[in-house]
């Protein structure tokens, strides 16, 4: 709910007006994905059905078009940055983070 709100405050108007489907399983997003086409995921890593990571490597295998993929996560050792780089995310955003931070990251990915 605090995303939606921060993103729906937003003075980039591609942001604000960009429309949100919360996904809070690895199940749930896989069925979102799978009827519907998306732009941006903001992927957080600890899901109360697995790792995050785990959808961005099937997305990066999946070939062709895909969503940009942020990982969201509240680890901010060098090593977890990389793996969500390796497993196919496009950018990484520590928590916890600032709005600002929050909406320059989505607006960076959906221009």
């Amino acid at each position: 709910m605090l995303v939606k709100a921060v993103l729906a405050r937003a003075a980039v108007a591609a942001v604000r007006d960009a429309e949100l489907v919360d996904a809070e399983t690895l199940a749930a997003a896989r069925s979102c994905l799978a009827t519907g086409e998306f732009d941006l995921i903001l992927l957080d890593l600890n899901l109360p059905d697995g790792n995050g990571l785990t959808l961005a490597r099937e997305l990066a295998g999946h070939g062709g078009p895909r969503p940009r993929v942020v990982a969201v996560t509240a680890s901010v050792l060098p090593q977890d940055q990389k793996a969500a780089l390796d497993a196919g995310c496009d950018d990484f955003l520590d928590k916890p983070y600032a709005a600002a931070d929050l909406v320059a990251t989505v607006a960076r990915h959906l221009s």
